[in-house]
């Protein structure tokens, strides 16, 4: 390949990338798009099922106080700013210790952008919280998407992206998709639970979550701009790393 044609892959791939992403980042919107439309229009099975499962939930919380304490203890746990501190550290100690600059560097930016699109999309769609007459946990501002499940989503997929390249085993990585996906599952059930956001509420936190992770990295993919990766010196001697960012 001569020079001319390496220069004219760049904006080739860094296209491809954009294209990637953009598309991605699409059907995500069209998805969450179409449920928060259901919920302004107060779309009936959708609205029934919701007030259901929050009455049916709640029943179970308030008789049950041990169950009660832990959702708290879980709420705390799980709020949008312990997951983004731990998840910063995780970054830090990936680019200082692992030197992927890059993904790191992806990984942090992707969930800043990821933390403040869910709250934008709350403030778009006006939600009220659940209603229950004897509620168990009170929770400030709008209800669609959950904040914590999808801050949860994002964390959560994007760590498992960004430490793929260090799992070296198949045991490894099966650990770290289910401790993600379990971490997401028992937020989502713990913000229903508390009754301070309905069924639906999560499951846009969790598609709006994922999506928005998948769809930067499959613009991420490919990157790896010179000026800001020092993980090219460890190509030959991490066969894992040689092959990062996919």
């Amino acid at each position: 390949m001569t020079s001319a044609d390496a220069a004219a892959t760049v904006p080739h791939g860094r296209l491809r990338r954009i294209g990637r992403a953009v598309l991605y980042g699409l059907v995500v919107g069209l998805v969450v798009t179409a449920l928060a439309f259901l919920i302004r229009s107060k779309f009936d099975p959708l609205i029934d099922a919701d007030d259901g499962a929050i009455k049916a939930a709640t029943d179970i919380t308030r008789t049950h106080g041990t169950l009660r304490d832990l959702l708290i203890t879980w709420q705390r746990l799980s709020s949008p700013t312990v997951v983004y501190v731990v998840a910063t550290l995780v970054c830090l100690w990936v680019w200082r210790a692992k030197h992927l600059t890059t993904r790191a560097l992806w990984a942090f930016v992707t969930m800043m952008i990821g933390w403040n699109v869910a709250l934008d999309v709350k403030y778009l769609v006006q939600r009220a919280r659940p209603v229950v007459e004897d509620p168990v946990s009170h929770a400030p501002g709008y209800s669609f998407p959950s904040g914590h499940a999808a801050n949860a989503t994002i964390g959560a997929t994007a760590l498992v992206l960004l430490l793929w390249p260090l799992l070296h085993r198949t045991a490894a990585k099966a650990l770290a998709i289910t401790a993600a996906s379990l971490f997401v599952v028992v937020t989502c059930l713990d913000r229903v639970f508390l009754g301070v956001h309905f069924p639906s509420d999560v499951a846009g936190g969790v598609l709006l979550g994922a999506g928005l992770v998948i769809a930067s990295y499959a613009g991420y993919v490919d990157w790896r701009p010179a000026t800001l990766d020092d993980d090219h010196d460890h190509h030959d001697n991490n066969p894992a790393i040689s092959k990062e960012p996919t």
